[in-house]
């Protein structure tokens, strides 16, 4: 047994992974050997036995997933609204079963919808275009250096165990205000991988006006609604934002960077908050 394949058997026992045998080519070589793929199940989130919406995910830290989701979604207004999670294994998936107050579940039936969501979705089922933007406070303001953010960058990928394993996760990471990253959480899918951040943040106290996120995916509305929604002054993206997410960010005082790698990026709003004076043409 190759090394390799000793490797892949002592990891096949890692959550969010699966074995699989597969057969590669390279350099005109043709070799048959073991793998490692990312699980993706459907996600069933159940207000006080309602379902509300199911996403393709994977199937780690879902508690923390079902408390962002409902938090960034604004199906809950704080996390004293959120009673109690229950998972439960059902035929062909994951059910989060989610106890919620009796003022967040009649909101939860004036707005019911469907969110039948693929893996990259984000607005899936949204039923009215006044869904789409909501209104929310303008996030803090929070001052960082260009530094900080690459620092953050390099070392999320030490912390990416999954996409490490995989090469098929998106990862979100919680830094302070020096780059160091404190926390995080990763999916198939890049808003699950915030959501679950969040999450993870409100479960531990952390105050969101000390740090900033950074993101293994471009910068899309949502992802950056979901950040002001948590209440973080900062966004942090290794790929491009849209039109929308930087009209966005801009309107919720959020201060957007992308194409962040390496010491490089692009301030897309505030670049005075990332301590850059731009020179003149």
């Amino acid at each position: 047994m190759s090394p390799q394949d000793t490797a892949l058997q002592a990891a096949v026992a890692a959550p969010g992974t699966v074995g699989a045998q597969v057969t590669e080519w390279r350099s005109a070589r043709v070799q048959s050997r073991a793998d490692l793929l990312a699980q993706e199940l459907p996600v069933a989130l159940v207000f006080n036995g309602v379902s509300h919406a199911v996403m393709l995910a994977s199937p780690v830290d879902l508690e923390d997933f079902a408390l962002g989701f409902a938090l960034t979604e604004g199906l809950v207004g704080s996390p004293r609204d959120l009673y109690g999670i229950e998972q439960q294994a059902v035929a062909g998936g994951i059910e989060l079963r989610l106890e919620v107050s009796a003022e967040c579940e009649w909101g939860l039936r004036q707005r019911r919808r469907s969110l039948a969501g693929r893996t990259g979705c984000g607005l899936c089922g949204t039923d009215s275009l006044a869904q789409v933007q909501r209104a929310l406070a303008p996030a803090p303001t929070v001052a960082l250096a260009a530094a900080a953010l690459g620092l953050a960058q390099r070392g999320l990928w030490q912390h990416q165990t999954l996409q490490q394993l995989t090469g098929a996760t998106h990862a979100a990471a919680w830094c302070d205000t020096g780059g160091r990253v404190r926390l995080v959480r990763e999916d198939v899918g890049r808003h699950n991988a915030l959501d679950k951040l969040i999450g993870a943040l409100t479960r531990r106290g952390d105050n969101p006006r000390e740090g900033f996120v950074a993101i293994t995916s471009r910068a899309s509305f949502e992802m950056v609604q979901k950040t002001a929604a948590a209440g973080i002054g900062a966004l942090a993206a290794v790929s491009a934002p849209t039109d929308l997410a930087v009209r966005t960010a801009q309107s919720l005082n959020l201060a957007l960077a992308g194409f962040v790698r390496g010491n490089d990026g692009v301030a897309y709003t505030f670049p005075e908050r990332f301590g850059l004076e731009p020179h003149g043409r």
